[in-house]
C-alpha cells in the first residue's frame, strides 16, 4: 500500500496525464539500468537485521515483507494510478469486484447504512441487495440522476454513499460535487467507481469524493489480458481497506500488475481515440430506424449531458443502444457483427459488444434488470481503437441484413 505521499511523483515535475501514464510510479522499480518495471515473483522478502525487519513490518520504514501484503511490481501499478488520480494513498486487489467488495465490507459495519443508485454494475448491485443486508447493513438504492431523491435518502442517515458514474450499462451520470457535499454534511464517506471514465476523463477525488476505485481489468489495462482492481484516496480510509484486503487475501498478482503497468502507458492515447470514436458512433446510431435509444453522455440529447460536460474531460469509450424488437433483435444483430468480440468485458483495444443479460447484469433476472431501467433489447458497445469508419460500416451491414 502507498500511504501518506504527495499527489505527484516526487521525481517528476507537474506533468500532463498522458506523460504521467507513461512514467509515473516507476522510478524506484527501475533497477540495474532497466527501462521497464520488472516482475518480482518472490513470496517473501528477507532482512539480515531484525530491527530493520521490524521497522518495515510495522510500517515505520518502506519495504516489503510478504507479497500478500505488498510487492514491488504491484506497488509500481498502485503508484501510477495514485498519481493519475491525484490521491494520497492507493492499494490494489485481484479483481475489480474485490476492490468494490473489500472497500464496502471494510468501511461499513452491521447497523450502518449505505445510499447508492439502482442501476450500478450487476455485481455491485448484488452486494447491495443480497450480501450486505445479510450482514445487517441497510442499503437504500435511489434512481440514478435523481439528485433530490438521493439527497433526501442521505439526510435520513447515512454512513457511506456509493456512486458509479457513468453507470454500466445505461451511461447515466451523477453530479459528484453535489452528492459529495450532501454526504459530507451527513458525516458519510463517498466512494466513486471511475472505471468507465478513467482518470484521463474524470477525477472524482478532485470533485469531492473520498475514495475512487477502478476495475483495472477494463480501460486501465486496456488489453483484456489481466484482472485487477485498485482503490485510491484518503490515507486513513485506504489503510482500513488495505488491512482488510491483506487479511482476506485478495492480492493482485505481480504478473497481472506488470501487464496493467504496461497497458497504462498507452492509456491517454487509447482513451482519446475511444472518446472520439464512441461519440461518432453514437451520433450515427441515433439516426438508425432500428435503434430505439442511444445512451452516451457525449450526446447533447443525453439526460445528464450538462452534468457530464461540467465534470468530465471526455465522455468515454462505452455506449449502449436499444433495439426495436427486444432481446430477439439482439440475438439476431450481434452474430452479424464482424469487427467485435461478443464477450463479457469492456475497455479493451478491440471493440466488444453484448447484452446486459450476458455481461454486466448476468447475475440479475429480467425482472430485476427492468426495475433498474435496463431493457432486454439493450446492447452495451465498448469501442476499441479500430477505425471508427470501419466500425460504423460493420454496424451498417449488420443492420442491413434485416
Amino acid at each position: 500500500m502507498t500511504e501518506g505521499t504527495p499527489p505527484q511523483d516526487g521525481s517528476l515535475p507537474e506533468l500532463s496525464p498522458a506523460t504521467l501514464a507513461v512514467h509515473a510510479g516507476e522510478s524506484e522499480s527501475l533497477v540495474q539500468g532497466a527501462t521497464q518495471v520488472p516482475v518480482v515473483y518472490s513470496a517473501a522478502y528477507g532482512y539480515p537485521d531484525v530491527d530493520e525487519w521490524l521497522d518495515v513490518a510495522l510500517g515505520r520504514k518502506p519495504g516489503h515483507i510478504y507479497s500478500r501484503n505488498t510487492n514491488p511490481t504491484v506497488h509500481a501499478f498502485e503508484e501510477k494510478v495514485r498519481i493519475l488520480e491525484g490521491a494520497e494513498a492507493a492499494t490494489s486487489f485481484s479483481t475489480g469486484m474485490a476492490a468494490i467488495s473489500n472497500t464496502l465490507f471494510a468501511l461499513v459495519a452491521p447497523g450502518q447504512r449505505i445510499v447508492s443508485i439502482k442501476d450500478s454494475y450487476g455485481g455491485t448491485n448484488q452486494l447491495f441487495v443480497d450480501f450486505l443486508p445479510r450482514q445487517n447493513v441497510a442499503v437504500e438504492l435511489c434512481a440514478t440522476g435523481e439528485h433530490e431523491q438521493i439527497e433526501a435518502a442521505i439526510a435520513r442517515g447515512c454512513d457511506l454513499v456509493y456512486l458509479e458514474t457513468p453507470t454500466n450499462p445505461t451511461l447515466k451520470v451523477m453530479e459528484i460535487p453535489r452528492v459529495s457535499a450532501a454526504a459530507h454534511a451527513a458525516g458519510a464517506i463517498v466512494v466513486a467507481d471511475n472505471t468507465f471514465a478513467t482518470p484521463i476523463n474524470q477525477n472524482p477525488l478532485a470533485l469531492g469524493a473520498d475514495l475512487v476505485l477502478h476495475s483495472a481489468t477494463k480501460f486501465l489495462g486496456g488489453h483484456a489480458d489481466a484482472l485487477g482492481g485498485v482503490l485510491c484516496g484518503d490515507p486513513g480510509l485506504v489503510a482500513k481497506v488495505y488491512h482488510y484486503r491483506e487479511i482476506t487475501g485478495a492480492a493482485l498478482d505481480p504478473m497481472a500488475a506488470y501487464l496493467l503497468v504496461r497497458g497504462m502507458k498507452t492509456l491517454a492515447l487509447r482513451i482519446g481515440r475511444q472518446n472520439e470514436s464512441a461519440l461518432r458512433i453514437a451520433r450515427w446510431l441515433v439516426e438508425q430506424p432500428a435503434v430505439s435509444v442511444v445512451n452516451y453522455p457525449g450526446l447533447e440529447t443525453h439526460l445528464h449531458h450538462d452534468v457530464a460536460a461540467r465534470q468530465m474531460r471526455g465522455f468515454g469509450g462505452v455506449l449502449s443502444f436499444g433495439l426495436e424488437g427486444g432481446f430477439g433483435a439482439v440475438k439476431r444483430l450481434l452474430p452479424r457483427l464482424r469487427l467485435v468480440h461478443r464477450a463479457a468485458n469492456l475497455g479493451a483495444v478491440e471493440t466488444i459488444a453484448g447484452p446486459p443479460a450476458t455481461t454486466s447484469h448476468v447475475e440479475c433476472t429480467a425482472e430485476e434488470r427492468a426495475a433498474m431501467g435496463i431493457p432486454e433489447g439493450l446492447i452495451r458497445y465498448s469501442v476499441g481503437i479500430e477505425d471508427a469508419g470501419d466500425l460504423i460500416a460493420d454496424l451498417a451491414q449488420a443492420f442491413a441484413a434485416g
